[in-house]
């Protein structure tokens, strides 16, 4: 069954479209790039990664980082860290980058 010329357009186009406005987060969910990341840890609006991880640590998690991002969420800036267990169970944890605070664990 020929598929008509305007149909094949529209189809073509949705599939690049949607891609790009489903990857965009929330406003007050968006994660910082590396750039971003360097100067909010430089100007001390964020603790460092590796204190961030130091807390998780202190807290009793000793697993393999998988995965680490700097993030705004509802109004702050929190690290959401992966993490992968020895036993091969993935867990993540969010970091409030401002005082430390361990947010949640999961």
């Amino acid at each position: 069954m020929p598929v008509s010329r305007p149909l094949f357009v529209v189809l073509l186009l949705g599939f690049f479209v949607a891609p790009a406005f489903a990857a965009d987060p929330p406003p007050d969910r968006a994660c910082l790039n590396k750039l971003e990341q360097r100067a909010a840890v430089a100007a001390h609006r964020a603790i460092a990664l590796a204190d961030a991880i130091r807390i998780l640590r202190e807290r009793g998690k000793r697993s393999d980082m998988v995965r680490a991002q700097l993030c705004q969420r509802d109004g702050r800036l929190v690290y959401v860290l992966t993490m992968l267990a020895r036993n091969g169970t993935v867990t993540s944890a969010a970091v409030d980058a401002t005082n430390g605070e361990l947010i949640n664990r999961r």
